[in-house]
């Protein structure tokens, strides 16, 4: 994969002006995954010395520090959002209007700016002002509901749903929304993403197929929540787990086939009153080899049946190699490949260090036309905070 400096111009994203205000988890996944496509995302930091806190999702951005809630700082901001094409702000309802920054200010000083409001409840509406985390917004928007085992209790999978794919990924797409629409109509909008209506509109299928009859039977016996044995994770003799979802009549042909069994000695797949006792079954079969040997059986086969793969292993499994789908930066970290991959214009995503907060404070102000007399000013009131890294003996 090329360099960054030596592809960023052809990238799909570039010459795009993001100001990303700091925050956790959804906001940075929407400001890393603009970065990777190209975009010059600032992130405005509050003044501090050292790295940004839990932020590990600072890839390809550059570091601003700077004081908003001195007044100062809130007209730094609005200089900066002149010149900018895309604003992410994470806070909850009001926070940046009583900093004299809201949307109705700033488009009206820059009418292209794309202001991006990622909250967990949206700006309006009784919980607009509430706090909340992802497990809040996964549970009102009837998601959570819907995920569990048979006779437990509902559960997250992790924070991921919410926060990122309903957060941050909903809100990166209706960034590049606008961003289009812009190119013909000339002008930037608000762009309202609440992560409870992200993931709800992320689970239209099952909206949209409970009318099908797949989801009639309780929490976690139903075909694609764990009721079915052919759509499970079964532990194999080494401690490690396969994930099987042989759900088509041919694919789990070839899924009994690989057990060893005789499918005409089976209950029908679509038996469920038999779908405890084909899990008991199955797993005690997986339960005889290792990940590896049924891996040998599996692989080539339509039978649906792949490793499940610890965070560890996943980037030196063979497909995962071919395809280049993790990449390592400077200090040896391994992370995802940006996904999707565009033929002409691929992410290029930058193998540097994550910023320290305000190590680029400087050069930025100084790129959206501040003076160095103005800087040294606003240094000194201690609006901004600069951060060097230490020198390598």
């Amino acid at each position: 994969m090329p360099r960054r400096s030596q592809a960023a111009l052809a990238m799909a994203l570039s010459g795009v002006r993001v100001l990303e205000l700091a925050g956790l988890a959804p906001a940075p996944l929407c400001g890393m995954i603009l970065a990777d496509f190209g975009a010059r995302v600032v992130r405005v930091d509050r003044p501090a010395r050292g790295p940004a806190g839990a932020d590990v999702q600072g890839r390809g951005k550059r570091s601003l520090a700077l004081d908003l809630k001195r007044p100062q700082g809130a007209a730094a901001l609005r200089r900066l959002c002149r010149g900018a094409d895309v604003l992410i702000e994470p806070f909850r309802h009001g926070v940046m209007e009583k900093l004299g920054l809201g949307p109705e200010v700033l488009l009206q000083e820059n009418p292209r700016l794309i202001y991006a409001r990622l909250t967990g409840f949206g700006q309006t509406g009784t919980y607009a002002k509430s706090a909340g985390h992802d497990i809040n917004y996964l549970a009102l928007s009837g998601v959570l509901s819907t995920l569990g085992r048979k006779d437990e209790n509902p559960y997250p999978p992790i924070n991921l749903l919410a926060d990122f794919a309903g957060g941050g990924v909903m809100c990166a797409m209706g960034i590049v929304i606008a961003l289009y629409e812009r190119a013909t109509s000339g002008r930037g909008q608000i762009i309202d993403s609440s992560m409870v209506e992200g993931v709800a509109y992320l689970s239209s299928f099952l909206w949209k197929s409970r009318s099908l009859g797949i989801w009639s039977r309780p929490r976690g016996e139903n075909l694609l929540d764990s009721g079915a044995p052919f759509y499970e994770i079964y532990r194999t003799s080494d401690g490690k787990f396969m994930a099987v979802g042989a759900l088509e009549p041919q694919f789990y042909m070839e899924f009994i086939k690989g057990l060893g069994l005789d499918s005409d000695e089976l209950p029908a797949q679509m038996s469920s009153s038999d779908w405890p006792k084909m899990k008991k079954k199955f797993a005690s079969i997986f339960a005889q080899k290792t990940q590896a040997e049924w891996c040998s059986i599996f692989d080539g086969t339509d039978a649906c049946v792949t490793p499940v793969l610890s965070l560890d292993d996943v980037a030196s499994h063979q497909h995962n190699k071919e395809r280049c789908s993790f990449i390592k930066n400077d200090q040896g970290g391994i992370s995802p490949r940006p996904a999707p991959l565009l033929s002409r214009t691929p992410a290029v995503p930058s193998c540097k260090r994550d910023p320290l907060i305000g190590e680029h404070t400087e050069e930025i102000l100084l790129e959206y036309g501040f003076t160095k007399q103005e800087i040294a000013k606003l240094h000194s009131d201690e609006v901004i905070g600069f951060s060097k890294p230490k020198a390598n003996l």
